[in-house]
């Protein structure tokens, strides 16, 4: 899951600026102004409630709270501050960007199904929402299953209806922001399968613009999945820009289910 946090933070910059490129290997991803958003801390919330047992909406209600300021889209800040917490119908991408840590948890493919419904529908109930969730974390698991790139492809494409044969070169040049499920789900999934490693699958995720931060954290999820390795001063550029608590749900959530399962490699330069 640090795969997503990673792709939070590096993507962050290019949000609102993107940098569109068929170089992706410009892209700088060690930027000061660098920084978790609310994909990180959702993910966070995800990891917390998969450790402590707590209802997911529980604890996304708790850790959302904690960092008023990550930037929320209007509905969600609306849930976090609402007295009665109600799903509203949304087909936000939030469902999806948070939703890693259950790729990971389980141990089969039914019940990474069930749990990304869950984790998405106290808030993202419209079925794109639930949708995205499941796409995002079916295709996480695969990854980790081992499953090749082809196997991955089709299972996704047969399941959600995504139209997964697109190139990133045929998506850059009219992309836009898009806080959508499903504008920005099989976008992310298309980077990861036409990356040759978790660094290019962060660079190239920022190379199409749009919502950079979430489709990074998407793909980036995806890769650190299917790839296992993950370079170490990315690991180290992260954490430097998380707090205490995050860091220790980070540790304990890794040693429990990933069990040195991604391993650390060399520089990025």
């Amino acid at each position: 899951m640090f795969g997503a946090i990673i792709g939070d933070i590096v993507g962050s910059v290019y949000e609102f600026h993107n940098f569109k490129t068929e170089r992706p290997e410009e892209i700088e991803l060690f930027n000061a102004e660098a920084r978790f958003t609310d994909d990180s801390v959702m993910t966070i919330a995800i990891a917390d409630a998969i450790l402590t047992g707590r209802d997911y909406a529980d604890a996304v209600d708790d850790w959302g709270n904690r960092y008023p300021w990550s930037g929320y889209g209007g509905g969600f800040a609306r849930w976090l501050r609402a007295k009665e917490k109600k799903p509203y119908g949304s087909w936000g991408n939030g469902s999806a960007m948070r939703v890693s840590p259950i790729g990971w948890a389980f141990e089969t493919l039914e019940e990474t199904l069930v749990h990304a419904k869950r984790s998405a529908e106290f808030t993202h109930n419209h079925v794109e929402g639930i949708k995205g969730a499941q796409a995002a974390a079916s295709a996480l698991f695969l990854a980790r299953a081992g499953a090749s790139k082809q196997e991955l492809k089709a299972y996704v494409e047969h399941e959600f209806d995504y139209n997964l044969d697109r190139t990133t070169a045929e998506i850059r040049p009219h992309y836009q922001f898009n806080e959508s499920c499903q504008g920005t789900v099989p976008e992310a999934i298309i980077v990861f399968l036409e990356s040759a490693d978790f660094l290019h699958a962060v660079k190239l995720a920022v190379s199409i613009g749009g919502d950079t931060d979430t489709i990074a954290c998407i793909a980036g999820g995806i890769a650190e999945a299917f790839y296992k390795r993950i370079p170490t001063e990315l690991v180290v550029f992260a954490e430097e820009r998380l707090t205490s608590p995050m860091k220790v749900v980070i540790k304990t959530f890794r040693e429990r289910f990933m069990d040195g399962d991604v391993a650390l490699c060399g520089d990025v330069f």
